[in-house]
């Protein structure tokens, strides 16, 4: 199963609105079902529900982040993931210098949309 991670700070605001907004993308192209999209945040702590700006602006954008509570990444949690997407070049790194197992699965969001910095 394809399966992506978004990674940001405090697991609040970016990488659950990019988590969102990308679930909606696989639904708008049929391919919901067979993906899993989560996110996580280098150092978040557990339970903290997404910021309400975070909320409010996927709200307009008609996607529900009330359910959305936050957590740390782990190295169990990131071994789940085919692909690991960071919002900035520090949480790329420390990823990557952390847990060296999975450095090759770890990318700058950016990178991905073809936006180099």
């Amino acid at each position: 199963m394809p399966s992506v991670l978004f990674v940001c700070t405090a697991n609040m605001c970016r990488s659950p609105m990019a988590m969102v907004l990308f679930r909606r993308r696989l639904g708008q192209a049929g391919m919901a079902a067979g993906w899993r999209v989560e996110s996580a945040g280098t150092w978040a702590r557990e339970g903290d529900p997404a910021a309400r700006g975070s909320q409010h602006a996927m709200n307009e954008q008609g996607l529900d982040l009330r359910e959305h509570s936050s957590r740390c990444v782990t190295g169990d949690l990131l071994r789940l993931f085919g692909l690991i997407l960071t919002m900035t070049k520090s949480h790329q790194e420390a990823l990557q210098v952390e847990f060296r197992d999975v450095a090759d699965r770890v990318y700058m969001l950016t990178e991905m949309a073809g936006i180099a910095y």
